[in-house]
């Protein structure tokens, strides 16, 4: 495959990603990784496959796809491939909260001489820097990497990086307690995505709102917290984002919480505790929690709309549309229809729970 088809072929690959077809996307650019001579190519088609990685939250495999892009950058000889490439390898392992090494591998970017790209990656070096020092909960390196990377921002008008920092920020209020920082840096974040981010990866307005929705529970706001967290896994739904859905999903729990809502652990007790009586034989027990449970259900609503059968007793796998109605995997398979069973309004591009 030579350089022009290599070049068609990453094109057509990120056409099918931004079109949210990913696993097509993967099997493009898996080939032009077999078959392509071009080393610039093959560098690029890495770049690729390591940020979708990324967003699928399988971050062994981006590492992987790191490691392969560093020996191809050593191969090209070229600065600024070698500075990417580290870039890439420092934010696999992020990912995976090996955070000395994170740090490790982006002092090694800062120190890389003559890169015509170190302006414009200097950036982003610095927030992966601030987010593994955050990790690590080393809160003033932390806040100095995340104000050298907003500098950047601002003198290279890089309004995307400037949404991620501002997102960072929000992490890091939250964590020392100053909530009003916490919701106003995210409320920036998403300022930004709506005055430049058309051409944006709607992944930026739903990281906004989620932290956003983090920073409303924390200062008691549980109505906002629950539109901006709602808002957040419906794009992590439609985009396949599973690190941000199980985000959402802990941040829809901890809005429960707060607003004392027992019902889902009183389901959970009440099935273990059908679970201990049925072993023990004791019946009249038994019957009170099997009545109890199936109450509790009814409820929360915590059923399948279309067997009827209750979600969570059993491990089976659930699908979530994204109007947020949820059903067997099983049962929408065997459905046949292309809108949501429950409101017929919502198309049927799910994601997994």
């Amino acid at each position: 495959m030579g350089q022009d088809q290599t070049k068609q072929q990453i094109e057509k690959g990120l056409q099918l990603y931004q079109s949210n077809q990913t696993e097509k996307a993967l099997q493009v650019w898996m080939k032009v990784l077999e078959k392509s001579s071009d080393l610039v190519g093959r560098f690029r088609v890495l770049g690729c496959l390591v940020t979708a990685h990324s967003e699928m939250g399988r971050y062994k495999e981006m590492l992987k796809f790191a490691v392969v892009q560093i020996d191809t950058a050593r191969e090209l000889e070229d600065a600024d491939f070698l500075l990417e490439s580290y870039l890439n390898l420092a934010r696999s392992n992020e990912k995976l909260c090996e955070f000395h090494k994170t740090i490790s591998y982006c002092k090694t970017c800062l120190g890389l001489p003559g890169t015509r790209a170190g302006a414009q990656l200097g950036g982003q070096v610095s927030l992966s820097m601030g987010n593994a020092f955050l990790g690590l909960s080393v809160f003033q390196k932390a806040l100095e990497s995340f104000e050298k990377a907003l500098r950047y921002a601002h003198n290279n008008d890089d309004a995307m990086l400037e949404c991620r920092v501002c997102c960072s920020l929000g992490s890091f209020y939250a964590q020392v307690k100053d909530y009003e920082k916490a919701l106003f840096f995210p409320c920036k974040a998403a300022e930004l995505v709506n005055d430049y981010g058309k051409g944006w990866s709607l992944k930026y307005r739903a990281m906004s709102q989620y932290h956003m929705a983090v920073a409303y529970r924390l200062l008691g706001h549980l109505g906002s917290a629950m539109e901006c967290c709602e808002e957040s896994m419906k794009i992590a739904l439609q985009h396949g984002d599973r690190p941000l859905q199980a985000l959402c999903l802990l941040c829809f729990a901890d809005i429960h919480r707060s607003r004392g809502d027992l019902e889902l652990s009183q389901l959970k007790l009440h099935c273990l505790s059908e679970g201990i009586y049925r072993s023990k034989g004791l019946q009249r027990e038994l019957r009170a929690h099997v009545v109890r449970f199936h109450e509790c259900v009814e409820e929360t609503e915590l059923y399948c709309g279309l067997c009827g059968e209750s979600i969570g007793e059993r491990n089976s796998r659930l699908q979530a549309l994204p109007c947020s109605h949820i059903f067997h995997l099983r049962c929408l398979q065997n459905n046949g229809t292309r809108s949501c069973p429950n409101c017929r309004r919502s198309s049927m591009k799910p994601g997994f729970v």
